[in-house]
């Protein structure tokens, strides 16, 4: 089992990989990168995960996520216009 799971997400007009799974129970990290001021990504905020964050171009931002429950549960863009999925399993 590894100790934590680091996940890197690229912000390029929308989220590349715009799905990702993370085991639960194991320590979780999503690190944002926006290279591109193409859209509304300046910001990145999910209610389920309980983060916001802004994101400075060219400045990777890193997020906490809890891992302790199982299920699909989504981030997107300051005015929700753009989305991705963490799936825990």
């Amino acid at each position: 089992m590894s100790a934590r799971q680091q996940i890197n997400i690229t912000v390029d007009g929308h989220y590349d990989p715009a799905e990702v799974t993370l085991q639960q129970g194991v320590p979780a990290q999503l690190t944002f990168t926006r290279t591109s001021t193409q859209g509304c990504l300046e910001q990145v905020h999910s209610t389920d995960l309980h983060f916001t964050t802004e994101l400075p171009l060219d400045q990777p931002q890193t997020v906490t996520v809890p891992t302790d429950r199982a299920g699909e549960f989504y981030f997107s863009c300051g005015m929700d216009m753009v989305s991705g999925k963490v799936v825990i399993a």
